[in-house]
């Protein structure tokens, strides 16, 4: 495998880490929104779906490198709606409060959503890692050679 596989495959895993803080981002910031945007309900937990691409599938000159047939990248294909059900919370003064006094709140557990965020946020430091060695090893070999 060459230089530039090593780096697409850290840029794939960089780039889905950060979309899944983004959905995480997403989460936290609505975990208490009782209404979504076309007023069917309280907002709904979004996840990341991740999805290992064969480099050899993205990369014609890698389908005869035997090397990069245990090679994989990391795509994000959809994002999808956590159809678990929403939260039920006693506030009779709620404005969306139904006849019992019950508000429904969004299937978000902070809680969770930081424990993910953490995780991801972890992930993608060690994804700038690969990078930056990467490019030591880079500056090293072209050190060597001149």
């Amino acid at each position: 495998m060459n230089f530039f596989s090593a780096m697409e495959i850290a840029a794939s895993g960089l780039g889905a880490q950060r979309t899944r803080m983004n959905v995480l981002a997403s989460n936290l910031a609505n975990a208490r929104t009782t209404r979504s945007e076309n007023g069917d309900g309280p907002y709904r937990r979004l996840d990341p779906v991740f999805r290992a691409v064969p480099l050899q599938d993205r990369f014609e000159e890698l389908q005869r490198d035997p090397q990069a047939a245990n090679a994989f990248m990391v795509e994000v294909p959809e994002i999808r709606q956590d159809d678990s059900p929403p939260q039920q919370v006693y506030e009779p003064s709620h404005p969306d409060a139904d006849e019992n006094g019950y508000v429904a709140l969004p299937n978000v557990n902070v809680v969770e959503e930081m424990v993910n965020m953490i995780t991801a946020s972890r992930a993608y430091e060690s994804g700038v890692t690969v990078m930056q060695t990467l490019k030591t090893m880079a500056r090293s070999a072209i050190s060597i050679s001149g």
